[in-house]
Formats: structure tokens, C-alpha cells, sequence
């Protein structure tokens, strides 16, 4: 599916991914008329905010650190961090409206506060997040496009890291964790050059997982599958 901004002023976007499934459950359809719009960081779209006011994140975490998770999936990570550390302000952002539904169940179940809910296109959000803003972000699994002519759509291209540099803290970290060898190429390539150093110095430190971390659902889909999971940090250098 493709889709585009609907502001006059907006830049062209495509985007590629689906932004519904299967027909929600009722509980669902709950969550998202109850829940969502409370769980939103502010005006992030073109159309409610066409002059690209910066979040005021102060206001909405209290001065905490804030954290980004890119595509939180079903969400489980998402609401893990958030209870794992009520200390900091996590934003997820994540345009699969099923997904979506999820995430609000998980979040009414674990009763965390310090979480908020994007569910749209995060280059969105990154032309809302004040620079130098977020101090750590996940990019967990994300969507393969395994086919040689769609890698230009995957997440670690230059149109996406640039502007991912831009909204992160010098010294911020970035985590990725796939289960796609040619991903992790493209990431090893991709990410150093759009300012970022790869911390790795053995090989356990991106064959095991980080201490705090919470096995998704499509990490156990790949292991089932018999795929490896890679877990790749990098640090957000001054310049790029």
C-alpha cells in the first residue's frame, strides 16, 4: 500500500506497509476509541500541525529521558521498557492499526503511565521531535522487504538514519535486532555512515541479547524457523 501526507505544504511521502489487517475485535475497537487519543504525544501529522511545532516533551514526560521504539509490533517490548523503567518517557511509534489495538490492551493491562502512542509514519515524528531530544532508540524486527528492488524501503536507508541522527542525543544509543543476514549488512553499511559507531568488540556482543531485553513474538517466529537473531548497538556520534 502506498500512501502520502494530505497538507498542500507536506513533502511527498510514500509509504510502503499496511496500515490495517484483519477485521479488529470488539475489545479492540474499544482500546482504540478510549484510549488512543490520550495516549498521543500531540500534534504530529501535517494536518493537525502544519507549522511543525516541536513537541513539548518536557510537558509531556515531566523532564524525563526520553526513549523512541520504531515499529513496536504487538508491543510486548514496548510495555516492557516502559514498566522496566517508569524512570524515563517512551514514545511508540507504529502505523499497522491491528498493531496498534494490541499495544493499548497491553498498556491497560500493565497500568504503565510514561508511555505515549504514535500510529503513523515516524518520519512524522521526526520532523516534530526536538534535535538532540531522544536518548535511546529500538528498531526491533523490522519489515525485511527481503526482495532486492524493495531494500530501498527498508528502514536503515540514508532518508530514514539522517533524519533518525537529527532527534537523538550525541552519545544516544541505537539498538537493531534482526534475524536477516542481509539486513544486517545493510545496517552494518547504512547506519555508520548517517553518524553512528557500532559498539561491537567480540562476537557475543551482537550474538547474545541485551540484559534487559524481552523476546518478541517475531523473535520466536524466527528461532521456530531455525533463523538467528543479531543484536546490533550503535552510538550516536556528534557529527555526521
Amino acid at each position: 500500500m502506498t500512501m502520502s501526507n494530505k497538507h498542500p505544504d507536506a513533502p511527498w511521502r510514500n509509504f510502503y506497509g499496511r496500515v490495517r489487517g484483519k477485521t479488529l475485535r470488539p475489545n479492540q475497537v474499544t482500546y482504540l476509541e478510549e484510549d488512543l487519543a490520550q495516549l498521543s504525544p500531540g500534534p504530529v501529522d501535517w494536518d493537525e500541525n502544519p507549522d511543525r511545532v516541536p513537541l513539548d516533551l518536557d510537558a509531556l514526560f515531566g523532564g524525563r529521558p526520553v526513549w523512541l521504539e520504531i515499529g513496536f509490533g504487538g508491543g510486548e517490548h514496548l510495555v516492557h521498557q516502559a514498566a522496566t523503567y517508569p524512570e524515563v518517557g517512551i514514545i511508540g511509534c507504529e502505523p499497522f492499526m491491528n498493531a496498534v489495538a494490541m499495544l493499548l490492551g497491553k498498556v491497560r493491562e500493565a497500568e504503565v503511565t510514561n508511555l505515549r502512542v504514535y500510529p503513523g509514519d515516524v518520519r512524522n515524528l521526526f520532523d516534530v521531535l526536538p534535535p538532540g531530544s531522544v536518548e535511546k532508540v529500538f528498531l526491533l524486527y523490522p519489515d525485511p522487504w527481503p526482495k532486492k528492488r524493495h531494500h530501498r524501503r527498508r528502514f536503515v536507508t540514508q532518508e530514514h538514519l539522517r533524519p533518525l541522527h537529527a532527534v537523538m542525543a550525541p552519545g544516544a544509543e541505537l539498538r537493531v535486532a534482526t534475524d536477516i543476514p542481509d539486513y544486517v549488512r545493510q545496517t552494518l553499511i547504512e547506519v555508520p555512515r548517517a553518524g553512528f559507531d557500532w559498539q561491537a568488540e567480540r562476537p557475543r556482543d551482537w550474538r547474545e541479547a541485551w540484559p534487559d531485553w524481552l523476546s518478541t513474538r517475531y523473535e520466536q517466529k524466527a528461532l521456530r524457523d531455525g533463523r538467528v537473531p543479531h543484536y546490533l548497538t550503535f552510538r550516536r556520534t556528534s557529527e555526521r
